[in-house]
């Protein structure tokens, strides 16, 4: 059995080679398949937001011998029955309660409730408040940055690459990991925070790092592509994403596994919500974006340029040279 270092070697050298290029076709039909299922899932589970978002009432217990959750589930019922009701553990000794929003009649009950379900003084449970105006305002924020960085992402590798196709590969690369991320958001009913937002603009930031990485290999192995290649346009970016292959598995191994930590203390032991929606935004883009790197974004750019009058030229000559070789063979 080969050792990793082996097969890293056959992939740099063209001995082994993985068809991310020549199988293109199959690739992108699972990845267009991965972005409309992802776009349609809200229409049958809607995307859940945080209270940060859509507005709604904050109780904070502190103080507590048992954080039991369900104890305030049903303290929240008791007084408003169809309340919609999200606990979670702050730490080891405290427990949040976000509900939608609430009269000042009804918060006051809800406090009175939380305290005797919990047996603590009224003073250890706090009440907080947020309009939809400032949800609304986090929203169009959290849209305008996107814009802005996509917009600037764009121009930047435009210039950086000297092309607009390597440019654009990118971005719907980068478009691709955030689609995916939040449609597995939504199909498994994980709700966005603002913290979870941070962590969609680090992926798309690991996206761009690793696309990078591999783009900066493929533009290295096709500068050079003409008349002493002896290689097509679409063997030569094929060969560079093989031979960034072992890198792009490592750092994402790399990426998700302290994050994985830190997903399963912030959620498990310390109950810190923020921990566990910005932790588990990176480690399921992590993922994604490792997939779109080497299946869409790298084959999408051979297919922008093998159109091109000169590439077009170079892979029929080097065909040509082959059945040539293959006749006097």
């Amino acid at each position: 059995m080969r050792s990793m270092s082996q097969v890293g070697n056959d992939l740099y050298t063209g001995k082994t080679s993985f068809p991310f290029v020549g199988r293109r076709r199959l690739w992108f039909l699972i990845g267009a398949v991965l972005v409309i299922a992802s776009a349609l899932v809200p229409l049958f589970r809607p995307i859940e937001f945080s209270i940060e978002f859509t507005g709604g009432s904050q109780f904070t217990i502190n103080e507590l011998t048992n954080p039991d959750q369900a104890i305030a589930t049903s303290a929240v019922q008791s007084v408003v029955p169809n309340a919609e009701t999200r606990v979670t553990t702050v730490g080891a000794d405290s427990v949040r309660v976000q509900t939608d929003q609430m009269s000042n009649d009804e918060t006051q009950r809800v406090s009175e409730a939380l305290a005797e379900a919990y047996n603590v003084p009224a003073a250890d449970v706090t009440s907080s408040f947020i309009g939809p105006s400032w949800g609304e305002g986090v929203t169009r924020q959290s849209l305008w940055g996107l814009v802005i960085f996509l917009t600037l992402t764009f121009v930047i590798l435009a210039l950086y690459f000297r092309t607009w196709k390597m440019s654009a590969a990118a971005i719907i690369g980068v478009v691709d990991v955030l689609v995916v991320t939040v449609g597995i958001y939504a199909v498994f009913g994980f709700p966005i925070s603002p913290a979870a937002v941070i962590g969609f603009l680090t992926i798309l930031a690991y996206s761009l790092y690793d696309i990078t990485v591999v783009f900066d290999k493929i533009r290295e192995n096709t500068r050079d592509d003409g008349e002493i290649s002896a290689r097509t346009f679409g063997e030569s970016v094929n060969l560079a994403v093989n031979q960034t292959l072992i890198r792009s598995i490592n750092t994402t191994v790399v990426a998700i596994l302290p994050t994985g930590a830190i997903l399963f203390i912030g959620a498990f032991w310390l109950g810190a919500q923020t921990l566990t929606d910005i932790s588990l935004s990176i480690f399921v883009g992590t993922i994604v974006a490792a997939y779109s790197t080497l299946f869409l974004a790298a084959p999408l750019y051979s297919l922008f340029r093998e159109g091109e009058a000169k590439v077009k030229a170079s892979d029929a000559r080097v065909r040509s040279a082959r059945e040539r070789a293959v006749v006097e063979a």
